[in-house]
């Protein structure tokens, strides 16, 4: 039971990890929390619905949904937060506006799809797979490689591009970066796209993993995903994956060994409990600012 209970708790927790790495993308670059970014995961997932449902075809359908959801991050940014970093408005009222775009996208769905949750196709299930005598569902192990791939995918985007180093530049020193000729607004609409992307594709796994969706299915994930970004420390991309990995695995322990009455709850103790012997998260430098 324990090693059952480990994989399932590695295929959330991979999950979390995509979706903790669009908030650290975000506040990597504005030291900004996007709280509309769970419901931009429940809007991938709608969005996979919708196509799915119109007989696209599979990959098409979700490769329509990842485009339109990354373009919905750069909605947020465009019609939103760039009037508001161009006003220098105080970062509070950046805050306030992700958080009120959030209930904007949650009601849009209520509005266009109902409330009521809503069967979603199971697509990764081929049966059952057998390694060291431990046997496994092949939707939990296509999970966990396409979240981990596109995970390697997003490093080698950040580290190796071009507009990696951009992107790292403007967290720096967004100043220094438009000084040297690099276009800040544009980097920060990139990282907003990347953002939906990535939520996007975690809305649609997720979906096909518990065959359902429903408008305010990006609440909760949205919020571990937030605590397990803080965990590992938000803005490093790979202390999001730890923290995604241990919120995943510790709530599925709960859960199991504890009841289903904690599984949510162990995911903010373990923070709180971190951050009181490290405030920056497990991998996180404490910043120091000039006066």
């Amino acid at each position: 039971m324990f090693v059952e209970q480990l994989v399932n708790g590695l295929t959330i927790g991979i999950i979390y990890a995509l979706i903790a790495v669009g908030y650290s993308l975000v506040f990597g670059i504005l030291r900004l929390v996007n709280f509309s970014h769970g419901s931009v995961y429940a809007f991938g997932a709608h969005m996979s619905l919708v196509f799915i449902s119109m007989e696209f075809g599979i990959i098409p359908a979700i490769a329509v949904s990842i485009l339109l959801t990354g373009l919905l991050g750069v909605a947020i940014d465009k019609l939103s937060l760039e009037p508001l970093r161009n006003k220098g408005s105080k970062p509070i009222a950046a805050l306030i506006t992700t958080i009120g775009i959030s209930y904007i996208i949650q009601n849009m769905l209520m509005i266009l799809f109902g409330s009521e949750t809503k069967r979603f196709p199971q697509l990764l299930n081929f049966g059952s797979v057998s390694i060291f005598g431990f046997t496994m569902g092949s939707t939990q192990i296509a999970i966990f490689l396409i979240s981990l791939v596109l995970l390697l995918v997003l490093t080698f985007l950040i580290q190796f591009t071009k507009i990696g180093l951009a992107m790292r530049g403007v967290e720096q020193n967004p100043k220094a970066s438009y000084l040297m000729g690099i276009n800040v607004n544009r980097v920060i609409t990139f990282t907003f796209f990347l953002g939906g992307v990535s939520a996007s594709i975690a809305g649609t796994l997720v979906s096909s993993y518990y065959q359902m969706v429903f408008p305010g299915m990006g609440f909760m994930p949205g919020l571990k995903a937030f605590s397990a970004a803080v965990l590992g420390g938000i803005g490093i991309l790979y202390g999001s994956v730890f923290g995604g990995l241990v919120v995943g695995i510790s709530e599925t322990m709960a859960a199991t060994y504890l009841g289903g009455s904690y599984r949510d709850a162990i995911a903010f103790v373990i923070l709180i409990l971190v951050l009181l012997i490290r405030p920056n998260g497990i991998f996180g430098k404490k910043g120091i600012k000039k006066v």
